[in-house]
């Protein structure tokens, strides 16, 4: 089962405040840990929107519209994922993650099961993405 842990945008970080030293330092003894546990699939920051855009679609028109948006509560700043065997496994290492904004400061994390292939009926399209996985494993198992 994979889970993904999202850290939501804050204004700091939608401004490009880089965490400080503490906050990296936790972060890395964190996501060593899920990495010595066999756990840590993915892991990283995002720039802020001010950097990024986002695609409108109405009907068959794609529209391109430019960052910074205004609700950073609606936005991620990073995320990390893991493959764990149980959601309570994925609950305890949730509840280990921290804090994003520093000590003391109110923040919130949320965390999200990734969809399995398996989760789906089969169906030729459900193959088909089968086949990418087969044909394309994750960077972490390329040579």
């Amino acid at each position: 089962m994979r889970f993904m842990i999202i850290v939501k945008a804050t204004p700091e970080s939608e401004a490009g405040v880089m965490p400080g030293e503490e906050l990296l330092n936790a972060m890395a003894d964190y996501h060593g840990e899920l990495a010595r546990a066999g756990v840590l699939l993915d892991a990283n920051g995002l720039h802020p929107s001010s950097r990024g855009w986002r695609i409108g679609y109405s009907g068959s028109e794609r529209t391109v519209i430019d960052g910074p948006f205004t609700e950073s509560k609606e936005m991620i700043a990073g995320y990390t994922i893991i493959g764990v065997r149980t959601r309570e496994e994925a609950l305890e290492w949730a509840r280990r993650f921290p804090n994003p904004r520093g000590q003391g400061i109110d923040a919130e994390i949320e965390v999200r099961q990734i969809f399995e292939l398996d989760d789906f009926a089969p169906t030729e399209a459900i193959e088909r993405f089968r086949e990418l996985d087969e044909t394309n494993p994750p960077a972490s198992q390329q040579a």
